[in-house]
């Protein structure tokens, strides 16, 4: 099969498409031929060797993908052969074969299509299990996304409106805030303008539940903006790894602060986390409550543009790579 191969850390350039052996499924496994596969930020870490995979996961990029099962290992049930299925995985995604644990499979939702898909299990997976699972935002809640017109925050838009949240969401231009409104968000702020927390405690008050893309920077603004009984939830760094929190201010507002990653989590969460989007989101998605956002595609062989799009911050909503043969 073809894959995309990281010739050496380095800029994008380094991405090949290239031909590797085939996986083969072992217990509990399926092997997947590949429709498309998605953008996501762990991935330009990885390429540029800052993210290695978990032990024993395939060094190939790629945490989710879309596609039909072509074979079952041992002790798999519930599955056949030729299901058009989505994935969560730990890596591998960026090939023409994947193989994936049972556990981290869900079916192809509603009428949404097959590639579409692919841009569906790491953002359901990471929203769901943070904001709903974790945070356990409610209606009639205050939630704050940050990065607001990425993959990320495009779902958690949709799944806060669901669920009867009011969704507030920052973003760095006019016209990506306008796409977040779109979508739903009742409050938009532009990061680049705008005091977050200024423009939050006006408005809302603060908010309950904060889904933080950016880490350290943010951590202390953050906590100013939660309200009495807030949480903070971290996933992502990219405003570094290292900040100062006031405790004194956390205490006096009872709030929590949460850092959680999706890729390294043991199998059996990675498992109880799909199943309850399974059972809990999927029926939003197969009634268009949610949806998948693509804001483009691009064949695998040509990784190396998507993750440009990516690092120039262009694209509203998932880029997927579709699978070539």
């Amino acid at each position: 099969m073809y894959a995309i191969a990281i010739r050496e850390p380095g800029d994008p350039d380094v991405l090949e498409w290239t031909e590797i052996a085939d996986p083969r499924p072992g217990p509990g496994e399926v092997l997947l031929d590949v429709a498309a596969s998605a953008v996501n930020r762990a991935d330009l870490l990885q390429r540029q060797g800052h993210y290695p995979p978990p032990p024993g996961a395939s060094e190939t990029i790629g945490l989710e993908c879309s596609g039909t099962i072509a074979e079952l290992g041992p002790d798999v049930e519930g599955w056949n052969v030729g299901d058009e299925v989505c994935a969560l995985l730990a890596g591998g995604g960026y090939a023409q074969k994947v193989v994936v644990p049972a556990g981290q499979l869900l079916p192809v939702p509603g009428e949404v299509d097959l590639i579409a898909a692919a841009g569906l299990p790491e953002v359901a997976c990471t929203v769901w299990a943070n904001v709903v699972m974790h945070a356990k935002l409610t209606e009639g809640e205050v939630l704050l996304v940050h990065g607001g017109a990425g993959g990320i925050g495009t779902h958690a838009i949709q799944v806060g409106k669901a669920l009867g949240a009011t969704v507030v969401v920052t973003a760095g231009s006019a016209e990506r805030l306008e796409s977040c409104r779109q979508l739903g968000a009742d409050l938009t702020i532009n990061y680049k303008e705008e005091d977050f927390v200024e423009v939050l405690r006006k408005e809302t008050g603060g908010a309950d539940v904060i889904l933080d893309n950016m880490g350290a920077s943010y951590l202390g603004r953050n906590v100013d903006a939660l309200k009495s009984d807030g949480r903070l939830v971290i996933i992502g760094m990219q405003g570094g790894v290292k900040g100062e929190l006031n405790v004194g201010a956390m205490l006096g507002k009872r709030a929590e602060v949460f850092a959680a990653g999706l890729r390294f989590r043991p199998l059996d969460q990675k498992a109880a986390i799909v199943a309850d989007v399974r059972e809990r989101l999927w029926p939003l998605v197969s009634e268009g409550a949610v949806k998948p956002i693509v804001g483009q595609v691009i064949p695998m062989s040509e990784a190396a543009s998507a993750h440009r799009a990516m690092e120039e911050g262009s694209v509203f909503g998932k880029i997927l790579l579709t699978a070539t043969s």
